[in-house]
């Protein structure tokens, strides 16, 4: 009933910029928190940056000061700014959210992913 629907992936030139978006939709009560992650080739899926419902945000070293991450909570969205792009970022990303699920009057915690979008910085 819940599920994520990512966009705005693409290719882009090193040093150019990239803005994806998540939107979440369903039988919502509550987001607490969402995220991004991203995973490259032969690697491990990382978490690249997290919001709270409250707006706290924290970034992984590698992207903190080019990336910033942005919540709108009236469209239950999240927001992946990328900035100076390196061929290093390259990689599927994912969005994530913790959310309370409504069944009825029940509510429900879940973890829900989205589908993940291809970003690719290539010249």
């Amino acid at each position: 009933q819940v599920q994520l629907v990512e966009s705005g992936g693409g290719l882009v030139q090193p040093g150019g910029s990239l803005r994806v978006s998540c939107a979440a939709s369903g039988s919502i009560f509550s987001i607490n928190a969402m995220a991004w992650y991203r995973q490259a080739p032969g690697k491990q899926r990382e978490l690249v940056a997290t919001i709270t419902d409250g707006g706290s945000t924290n970034y992984a070293d590698s992207v903190k000061g080019r990336f910033t991450i942005s919540r709108d909570n009236a469209n239950n969205t999240v927001y992946l700014q990328m900035n100076s792009l390196k061929a290093e970022d390259t990689a599927v990303y994912y969005c994530y959210a913790h959310i309370i699920a409504t069944m009825g009057d029940i509510r429900v915690p879940r973890n829900y992913w989205g589908q993940g979008t291809q970003v690719t910085v290539s010249s």
